[in-house]
């Protein structure tokens, strides 16, 4: 059984990658004793970010770098949260034939991240 679920990434700048999840997507920054790593926190979402300023950059992996697709209950407010923010959205939001209502966002980082919420 699998309890829970902990995205870790490597990002070039706490500080910076802090702010934009704190600020675009509403997650709480927590210290978790290393200097080096931050743990984002909303709800039952939990992403560990290490500081790696010399990792290759996520933006540079390809199409494909979706690390997380996070379903949430309003997805239709938290885009419009995210577009007042003016993180860079590289999916508009569009209901899709398999059954979610979604929306791909770019983080400050260049990881990507797909929200959406069921429409069922």
């Amino acid at each position: 059984m699998i309890q829970s679920t902990i995205f870790v990434l490597a990002v070039p700048d706490l500080e910076i990658s802090g702010a934009f999840y704190r600020d675009a997507l509403g997650f709480q920054i927590h210290e978790i004793g290393d200097p080096g790593w931050r743990m984002f926190v909303r709800d039952s979402c939990r992403i560990m970010a290490g500081e790696c300023p010399d990792a290759i950059p996520a933006v540079d992996i390809g199409d494909h770098s979706y690390y997380g697709y996070l379903v949430v209950d309003n997805v239709d407010q938290y885009y419009e949260s995210v577009l007042a923010y003016g993180a860079e959205v590289i999916k508009p939001l569009k209901s899709e034939p398999w059954g979610m209502r979604e929306f791909g966002l770019r983080t400050v980082d260049g990881h990507r991240i797909l929200i959406g919420q069921d429409l069922d």
